[in-house]
């Protein structure tokens, strides 16, 4: 018995179906006889890129013109608006992070002036005594935000942005949602965990 060698196929070499006929009337076929068909050009080499082919209704980019010498004028701060267009969703990270922490600083402080707090401490450092910290709600995995999965990232400024799980079997009741910007009162006995006695959030 002698070993039969298997002929290997891979997408460039496709194994053959079935054997080539010898027959002679294969040159005869209708397939010798029909023209070539030319192979698809490349998408990279296509024509006619950006012309329109279709269109409907009036005219692309209609001119406006006002009545009365009514004028645009821009408020705030000159570097928060936009004075060059930008490609949206396009920011970098780091830009994207800095906004959200400034976002969380300033609902910190209407938090603070609204509730009456005296400020905010670490979330990181292991605290005996309750303490009143500051963050957004999290969730320790990839499913289901539920009472076990809860933890608090904590602002950049007092806890430089450190992840605490969340004990919130005190609290008669709650509704959280993740990456709401909340305060919490508390203890951190061993800086691992901590147990949550009061909630304040943002009311309208």
């Amino acid at each position: 018995q002698g070993s039969q060698k298997c002929s290997n196929s891979t997408p460039e070499t496709p194994r053959p179906k079935r054997a080539p006929s010898r027959s002679p009337y294969g040159l005869f076929s209708p397939g010798s006889f029909s023209p070539s068909v030319t192979p698809s050009q490349k998408y990279s080499s296509r024509g006619g890129r950006g012309e329109v082919v279709a269109s409907f209704g009036s005219v692309q980019g209609p001119a406006w013109s006002g009545r009365g010498g009514c004028a645009v004028k821009l408020f705030g701060c000159p570097k928060e608006n936009l004075t060059k267009p930008y490609k949206f969703m396009f920011q970098k990270a780091l830009d994207i992070r800095e906004v959200l922490a400034g976002r969380v600083e300033e609902l910190g402080e209407v938090l603070r002036r609204h509730h009456g707090l005296d400020g905010f401490a670490s979330a990181a450092l292991p605290a005996q005594e309750p303490v009143t910290v500051l963050g957004q709600i999290g969730c320790d995995g990839n499913g289901k935000l539920n009472a076990k999965s809860v933890l608090l990232v904590g602002d950049r400024e007092h806890s430089a942005g450190a992840q605490v799980p969340l004990d919130l079997s005190e609290l008669p009741e709650y509704s959280l949602f993740p990456g709401q910007v909340v305060a919490l009162e508390g203890t951190n006995s061993t800086g691992r965990r901590m147990v949550v006695s009061k909630l304040y959030e943002v009311t309208p």
